[in-house]
């Protein structure tokens, strides 16, 4: 992707969806930590599905932390890696209630030193918790940057700090939810639906995907 052809990309992004917003279902911080460490290789639909009845019961970190291993594996078990992701939210709620006074912390170091929270969840926490620019880089953002040109990479730490160096500043709060959502409904893993891509014309790849699809019809 050229750089001038950056801007134009995420005005046309912010034009179509002005005010994005993660899909995971929260109401504190609290349950946002909760919702992204539960997230890790599982749908937003998914996790939505479980945490709405969990969070109703257990929504702070002292509740949880009383419902016990078993009572919390209870309600996650639809959840990939459930067991796993019930120890690490329980010793994370006991963090939470022994070094930060219940609070979730506001900085990377103190997040990611949390049990099952790694860069990427820091990143979605410091981003929708607090408005920090941060670039959470998840399976679509690392699709969308790579085949659009936008931020190529190997590695998502490669993307992430690609995608801090070219997203223009007025669009890096919001940056990472289009890329997202744009990966999710539009640039989809099997095949991109480029004939209906409102920013195919930035991209890298477009044409070869649409040549592509009309060999095919």
């Amino acid at each position: 992707m050229k750089t001038t052809d950056v801007e134009p990309f995420f005005a046309t992004l912010k034009a179509a969806n002005p005010q994005p917003e993660t899909e995971l279902e929260f109401s504190s911080v609290f349950e946002l930590l909760a919702a992204v460490l539960l997230s890790a290789q599982a749908t937003d639909a998914g996790v939505n599905k479980a945490t709405r009845r969990l969070f109703a019961v257990a929504g702070t970190p002292q509740r949880m932390l009383a419902l016990g291993l078993d009572g919390l594996t209870e309600h996650i078990r639809t959840i990939g890696l459930y067991r796993t992701k019930a120890k690490n939210l329980l010793e994370t709620c006991r963090i939470l209630i022994e070094q930060h006074g219940g609070q979730v912390p506001r900085t990377r170091e103190a997040l990611e030193a949390l049990p099952g929270v790694g860069r990427k969840t820091a990143n979605v926490v410091l981003n929708v918790a607090f408005g920090e620019p941060t670039m959470a880089v998840d399976t679509h953002i690392f699709r969308v940057s790579n085949r659009t040109g936008l931020a190529p990479g190997r590695t998502p730490l490669e993307v992430e700090f690609g995608l801090i160096e070219r997203v223009p500043e007025a669009y890096r709060v919001d940056a990472h939810h289009w890329l997202i959502l744009h990966g999710r409904y539009v640039c989809q893993a099997r095949r991109p639906l480029c004939e209906q891509c409102a920013v195919a014309r930035y991209c890298d790849s477009a044409e070869i995907f649409l040549a592509a699809h009309r060999a095919a019809a």
